[in-house]
C-alpha cells in the first residue's frame, strides 16, 4: 500500500543501530529460529505468518532473514502473482488454502488474502459485493484456520512518507533493486488517502482478539527485522531439541581411482584477479 505517516504515534526517534549490534542480535535470533523449526517438525505444528503493509516497508527483508538459515522444506515463502482467469472464478480463499501448511511446516505469506482489502479494493479489481463479502468472511475464515490447529500470526509493516519516498528513489536508481519497483507503486503513491482508509477499515473488521494485527514500525529496517523476529519467536512456545551424538565414519577409498582432472570441465576461477 502507500505510506503511513498518520498511522504512527509521535515517538522519540531511536538512535542508529550499529552493524555489529545488529549482526550479533540477528545471529542470536536466527539460532532461535532454527530451534523453533526443529520443534515445529517434532511436534507436527502448523504455522502461518502473514506479512502485509505499505510498499517499501521492508516485508521482504524480514522474510529473507527469517528463512536465511532454515530448511526450505520446513519453512517456505508464498508470494502469489495476480490470479489467473480460472482462479478469478474460484472461491476467493481457494488459491490460498492450497498453500497452507501440513504438520511440521511453516508458511510465510508475502502478501496474502488481504490483497482484497487493499490493492483490489482501491484499484477496483473487485466489486463492492466481493469486498463486503471478504470483510464478513475473513474473520471466520481465520477462526476456521485456528480451529483446525494452525497457528496464525499477522504483521503489518508501517513506514513514514519520507522513508518510503527515499526507498522508492533507491529502487528506481539502483540496478539491483530496480525490479522491485512497479507501476503499482506509483499508483499507490497517488492514492495515499484511499489506501489509508482501506487499511483502517481492514483493521476495524479483521483486528480480532483471536487473530490480532501486530504493527511493526519499519522506518528503521534493522530494528524492524529484529523486533518482528523476536515477537514471532515469543508468540510460539518451543523448546530446544537435544541431538544425538554423531561420530563421522572414516572414508573407505580402497580400490577407487579418480578420473583424470583434465577430463573434466571446471568453472573458471575469476577470484585469481582479486
Amino acid at each position: 500500500m502507500a505510506s503511513e505517516e498518520q498511522d504512527k504515534p509521535t515517538k522519540k526517534k531511536k538512535g542508529k543501530l550499529s552493524s555489529e549490534a545488529y549482526e550479533n542480535k540477528l545471529a542470536e535470533l536466527q539460532t532461535e529460529l532454527v530451534k523453533l523449526q526443529e520443534w515445529v517438525k517434532l511436534k507436527g505444528l502448523k504455522v502461518v505468518v502473514v506479512f502485509e503493509g505499505r510498499d517499501a516497508a521492508g516485508k521482504g527483508g524480514v522474510i529473507k532473514r527469517i528463512t536465511e538459515k532454515l530448511n526450505p522444506r520446513v519453512c517456505r515463502i508464498v508470494a502469489l502473482d495476480k490470479p489467473t482467469e480460472r482462479e478469478r472464478t474460484q472461491w476467493y480463499f481457494q488459491r490460498y488454502v492450497s498453500h497452507l501448511p501440513a504438520a511440521g511446516e511453516i508458511v510465510l505469506f508475502d502478501r496474502s488474502w488481504y490483497n482484497r482489502a487493499g490493492v483490489e479494493r482501491v484499484m477496483g479489481f473487485c466489486t463492492d459485493e466481493q469486498y463486503d463479502e471478504f470483510m464478513r468472511t475473513c474473520p471466520e475464515f481465520e477462526r476456521m484456520l485456528q480451529r483446525s490447529g494452525i497457528i496464525l500470526l499477522k504483521y503489518w509493516f508501517s513506514v513514514s512518507d519520507e522513508v518510503q519516498e527515499k526507498r522508492f528513489s533507491e529502487r528506481i536508481n539502483t540496478p539491483m533493486k530496480r525490479w522491485k519497483f512497479s507501476p503499482m507503486d506509483l499508483e499507490s503513491r497517488s492514492r495515499w488517502k484511499e489506501y489509508s482508509e482501506a487499511k483502517d477499515k481492514m483493521f476495524a473488521y479483521t483486528d480480532t482478539k483471536e487473530s490480532p494485527w501486530w504493527v511493526v514500525e519499519a522506518d528503521n529496517k534493522k530494528r524492524a527485522r529484529l523486533n518482528c523476529i523476536s515477537h514471532l519467536l515469543s508468540s510460539i512456545p518451543y523448546e530446544a531439541i537435544s541431538y544425538d551424538t554423531i561420530d563421522l565414519p572414516e572414508i573407505n577409498k580402497e580400490g577407487y581411482v579418480r578420473v583424470p582432472l583434465e577430463s573434466q570441465s571446471f568453472v573458471p576461477d575469476v577470484t585469481e584477479e582479486l
